[in-house]
């Protein structure tokens, strides 16, 4: 047993690490600060990236303003020249209401839109030039822009923003020639239209703008144009909308307040009303009679807005003859005397002061009644055409505008002899009541009194048309 145990310890290496040492595990404390380090360390770095994130970007940015000081450094002195100008783009006229989508834009007078050049020195607007060409931009605008209180300034930052785009998967807003070349302080706008109506945006009304896109090395700034605030509609309400002024073969919806297909065009159209002419003349004739066609449903403000809108349409030439014993009247569209030849003798409206009224105004009525029997003719006649009744000699192109204001007159008087078919009451056959007449024996200035169902008298209008 000695032996053995010698030579167990002399075959022994002392450099032989002790394997109960190798494996022993490591201690419960030393886990939880180990644990503790890698927690703190992922703690540290989480707050140090945001800060280091921070100062790279106020480096980089710091850089970058000094890299583009050195840059613009140069032409500051000519960006600040470019605010304070007094040249201004204006367009020339207002846009033609309304506006439909898809339908050209003009101007008021059915042009193409005019821009021009202003120089608003003084507070003037007087047309300028420039000696070379700019290239400006058609733009559309939001309709509140500017604000109310500041109309006249804005800077080109705010022209830019409130420029509309179209909507998100439509066309374009605006399309046509959007880029015109202006030489001498003048550029005509192309054919341009809407591809969208206004009623989405908080508005409700756009603008049309224009704006300088590419200026002479000079450095002169433009201030942009606009045109004044309006409504697009779809194009579906074209269809249905009013004409300004009418013409007398329109049909009778359009006119204001009567609706197409509604109660109004209803009740004309089954009393034979169907164009502004045959609602004129009937006006003319027998204005007691249009309004009892339309209805108590029409107020007096109403029917206002409705017969000075359809005063504005234009007369044109063609003149009306009507014959009667030793009588012969001229009448305009609408139904009122120009002129008359009575025993071969011609008399203007200012002189038929003198002739009997009640025997002229059966005539007129009789006229309206058998209005598609008359003799129509083109041009005024002159006094040799109308003495010989050769109404194709000597003819003259005169396009008359009704006129409104000139209807009004005084005094009453009953006419006599009235065919059955016809209604009684004449009125708005006289339409110039400036006149100054004398007593005359066989006769005297009548006037033709309206009164309406219930008694309530209406304005008095008169039997000839003021030439």
């Amino acid at each position: 047993m000695a032996a053995k145990r010698f030579f167990d310890e002399s075959g022994s290496d002392p450099d032989e690490p002790n394997n109960k040492r190798i494996r022993t595990r490591p201690s419960f404390s030393s886990v939880i600060r180990e644990v503790v380090m890698v927690n703190f360390l992922q703690n540290f770095c989480s707050a140090l990236e945001p800060m280091l994130r921070r100062v790279v970007n106020e480096e980089v940015e710091h850089g970058l303003r000094l890299g583009a000081r050195s840059l613009t450094r140069s032409s500051s002195l000519r960006i600040q020249a470019l605010e304070p100008s007094s040249l201004q783009l204006m367009f020339s006229k207002s846009v033609s209401l309304p506006i439909f989508t898809g339908s050209k834009i003009g101007d008021i007078e059915n042009n193409p839109l005019q821009i021009v050049l202003v120089d608003t020195t003084a507070n003037q607007m007087v047309p300028t030039t420039l000696s070379y060409p700019i290239k400006v931009e058609i733009v559309v605008l939001n309709g509140d822009f500017p604000s109310d209180g500041d109309n006249e300034t804005w800077t080109s930052q705010e022209f830019n923003r409130n420029i509309v785009r179209e909507r998100t998967g439509k066309r374009p807003l605006l399309t046509g020639d959007l880029f015109v070349t202006m030489r001498d302080g003048f550029a005509a706008v192309g054919d341009i239209e809407f591809t969208d109506n206004s009623s989405w945006i908080r508005s409700r009304k756009f603008r049309i703008g224009a704006r300088v896109v590419q200026v002479s090395s000079n450095g002169v700034r433009i201030r942009e144009a606009m045109t004044e605030s309006f409504v697009v509609k779809d194009h579906r309400g074209e269809l249905y909308k009013k004409h300004h002024p009418p013409a007398l073969d329109d049909e009778v919806w359009r006119l204001e307040k009567i609706g197409k297909d509604g109660a109004f065009h209803k009740k004309l159209a089954f009393a034979g009303i169907k164009t502004v002419q045959d609602f004129l003349k009937l006006s003319v004739v027998d204005q007691t009679r249009l309004k009892g066609i339309l209805g108590g449903g029409m107020s007096e403000k109403m029917w206002e807005v409705t017969v000075n809108h359809a005063r504005t349409c234009i007369m044109g030439s063609k003149q009306y003859i009507s014959r009667g014993p030793n009588c012969t009247i001229f009448l305009n569209p609408i139904c009122q005397v120009v002129k008359a030849v009575i025993n071969g003798q011609t008399y203007s409206n200012r002189e038929l002061a003198s002739v009997n009224r009640a025997f002229l105004e059966n005539l007129v009525k009789d006229a309206y009644v058998n209005w598609s029997s008359l003799e129509e003719v083109d041009g005024l006649l002159n006094e040799t055409a109308l003495l010989t009744q050769e109404p194709h000699l000597n003819n003259q192109t005169v396009v008359r505008s009704y006129q409104p204001h000139a209807l009004l007159t005084d005094g009453t008087m009953e006419a006599t002899s009235v065919p059955n078919n016809v209604h009684t009451e004449c009125n708005e056959w006289l339409v110039n009541s400036t006149f100054i007449y004398t007593p005359a024996d066989s006769g005297v200035r009548y006037n033709v009194s309206e009164s309406s169902s219930d008694g309530e008298l209406i304005l008095e209008r008169t039997l000839f048309h003021d030439s």
